[in-house]
């Protein structure tokens, strides 16, 4: 298992982004101010993109893994490494997600704790609702973890 960082073309891999955040033109927000992964296992397996926010805040703007490689800890790997990574560039990883039982959980086995939530967010910033694991989301759900 190999993660690198990948500086250019990172649209190429657009089939995985959209798995973590299924409008292109939210992805469009951040994907080019950002530091794209991935994670190959004989291909790829994975991806995360990252940001610098500010006051020591590292956040995971997209994370996802390959459906058929789901559940096989390569999200665990990339959060791992991420940490591991900026520990002493930063004090805190951060994620926002969909108040989702597929993702809070995964998040939080991951050493993740509830920070704070943005009421409305996906009501408000995609064109059509969005649905995971038979939940509408609607509010953005941060999670922080110490580095």
């Amino acid at each position: 298992m190999k993660i690198r960082e990948v500086n250019e073309n990172k649209k190429q891999f657009i089939a995985l982004l959209l798995l973590a955040d299924e409008q292109e033109n939210m992805i469009d927000r951040y994907l080019e101010k950002s530091t794209m992964y991935v994670l190959e296992d004989g291909n790829v397996k994975a991806e995360c993109v990252v940001t610098d926010e500010g006051n020591g805040i590292l956040e995971i703007k997209n994370i996802a893994v390959d459906p058929k490689n789901q559940g096989k800890g390569y999200g665990k790997a990339l959060i791992d490494f991420l940490a591991s990574k900026y520990a002493d560039e930063y004090s805190v990883l951060q994620v926002g997600t969909g108040d989702s039982p597929l993702t809070i959980p995964f998040y939080e086995k991951c050493g993740f704790v509830r920070s704070h939530k943005i009421p409305n967010f996906f009501t408000d910033n995609y064109d059509h609702p969005i649905y995971e694991g038979g939940v509408q989301l609607i509010d953005m759900i941060y999670l922080q973890r110490c580095l």
